[in-house]
């Protein structure tokens, strides 16, 4: 159970923060980037919610993800030593991956077949899951080049859970955009 009694502490005015694990990482250091950009993606989710009326399903299956991206975000500021650990760390698991596929399919199952790239835009909701989505983007790049650093371990599932998850949104998007009918669609050279 989190208990957060007092919000601040004092302790980051050096410009450090602490990794649940305990040892502290510069602020801009690109693990605390990562799980940053990922609370990013959360807060973008959260305002695309805002727009939701009239679609009580997308908004739950968003409200699962947010809770994910929490744990997400714990996954990455826990790095894997490689050494056992005092508490059980919070992992971004397969079951979590297989479920966003699985709504991935669900919501894709009634959408209108693409004709062409699709702008953001369209209904509120649509054009503010695009940006969650770019910024989902965002983080899965950070991921990638974290997982690539000396010393640094980003699990398989996490890296799958954040590259369907801005599928999923793309899928939401449209299905917020009546079923795809009302995507705003790139025209190459329109404006030439």
């Amino acid at each position: 159970m989190v208990k957060l009694n007092k919000i601040y502490t004092k302790t980051g005015d050096d410009g450090t923060t602490a990794l649940v694990s305990g040892p502290r990482r510069l602020k801009d250091d690109l693990r605390v980037e990562a799980y940053g950009t990922i609370d990013e993606a959360n807060s973008a989710i959260g305002i695309a919610r805002l727009h939701m009326q009239g679609m009580p399903v997308l908004d739950a299956m968003l409200m699962l993800i947010q809770n994910d991206l929490f744990d997400l975000g714990a996954d990455l500021a826990t790095p894997d030593t490689g050494e056992t650990p005092a508490h059980e760390p919070l992992r971004i698991v397969e079951t979590q991956v297989a479920r966003i596929e699985s709504d991935i399919d669900q919501l894709n199952a009634d959408l209108q077949p693409l004709k062409s790239f699709v702008l953001p835009g369209g209904h509120s909701a649509a054009a503010h899951l695009h940006l969650a989505r770019t910024v989902t983007r965002r983080a899965e790049r950070l991921m990638v080049t974290l997982a690539r650093g000396k010393g640094e371990i980003v699990s398989e599932a996490a890296l799958k859970y954040v590259n369907r998850l801005s599928d999923f949104l793309f899928v939401a998007a449209r299905h917020a955009n009546d079923r795809g009918l009302a995507d705003v669609l790139w025209v190459p050279g329109k404006n030439r």
